[in-house]
């Protein structure tokens, strides 16, 4: 089994200030000649993570990573204006120019997944590859599995899910997303932190396989739940920005990109058929569905990540 490479810290951090309001958090690690990658967390709103530079090997990448706007290093924070999938594509492009990259290898999971098709499909001239992990495409079918009484997810993970439907009245249940929405965006501080963390511990403690109904999720900080919670709430209330399909009927235009999509078997958050019918519209891709939940870290997700990138490696370098 391949494991993560060692932890390394960036050789390299910039403030890009991609327009008149926000202003990213960019990093560089691994090695400035090696061959370019642009990481894309997942949320929206997560963030970056240290282990996020670690699918990598840092002797033969040159591993870019940044926080999206509004979230983690980024400003301003929680901002939702002028946060669009439209943007953050447009961010890359800009990420990549500002550093004088030609093209690149992208990579993304969760979230970032749906920006990794939404970015590679605007500009397919830039992609030297593509790795995937836990497949999301913003379908209406997605968004009410995970987040509304109708969806399933809750019928897995009963016990967080009970407390994730308890904190709205039984009467505004028909719609989970805009019972919290109201929540979030209360003129009452305690309302808004206390909604956000009910959000946020919902989703960022069903990730991994093996699930502890009462441990703590990934995104507790309230700090973190924050812009985790209001950040998916707009994007969900948008339909991620994306038209109907859009990144099914567009696979067309990156078929040719050498691709590389792994996901859980027993991803909760992402369900697995959205990885199949990613993999049915593109057949050139790999597609390898393991032994895993939703996590990134999850050891079975990990060893196809790490070889999906050393291949890639290997080819180019």
């Amino acid at each position: 089994m391949h494991e993560l490479y060692p932890e390394i810290a960036p050789y390299r951090t910039h403030r890009l200030p991609v327009d008149a309001l926000h202003t990213l958090h960019v990093e560089e690690c691994g090695n400035p000649a090696g061959l370019p990658v642009v990481f894309l967390h997942g949320g929206p709103g997560a963030g970056l993570s240290a282990y996020h530079r670690r699918f990598f090997d840092p002797a033969r990448y040159r591993i870019v990573l940044f926080d999206q706007r509004g979230c983690g290093q980024s400003t301003p924070f929680a901002e939702l204006a002028d946060n669009t999938t439209a943007h953050l594509v447009a961010d890359i492009e800009a990420i990549r120019e500002h550093l004088g990259i030609e093209r690149w290898v992208v990579f993304g999971g969760s979230w970032g997944s749906t920006l990794a098709l939404a970015y590679a499909q605007a500009h397919p001239e830039r992609a030297l590859g593509i790795v995937l992990r836990g497949i999301f495409l913003g379908r209406p079918q997605e968004l009410r599995w995970f987040n509304e009484l109708d969806g399933g997810a809750g019928q897995i993970f009963p016990e967080r899910w009970a407390r994730f439907v308890g904190f709205i009245p039984p009467d505004e249940r028909g719609s989970m997303l805009d019972a919290y929405w109201q929540r979030l965006n209360s003129s009452d501080e305690a309302t808004r932190l206390a909604a956000a963390q009910a959000w946020s511990a919902w989703e960022g403690g069903s990730t991994i396989l093996d699930h502890d109904p009462d441990a703590a999720g990934i995104f507790e900080d309230p700090h973190h739940a924050v812009s985790v919670a209001l950040m998916e709430a707009h994007y969900f209330r948008h339909a991620l920005f994306l038209e109907p399909d859009q990144l099914l009927r567009d696979v067309e235009r990156i078929r040719h990109i050498p691709a590389t999509i792994v996901h859980g078997r027993y991803d909760i958050i992402c369900p697995v058929s959205s990885a199949w019918d990613l993999g049915r519209a593109w057949p050139e891709a790999s597609l390898h569905i393991v032994l895993a939940g939703h996590s990134a870290v999850d050891p079975a997700i990990v060893d196809q990540l790490v070889q999906a990138t050393d291949r890639l490696a290997d080819h180019y370098v």
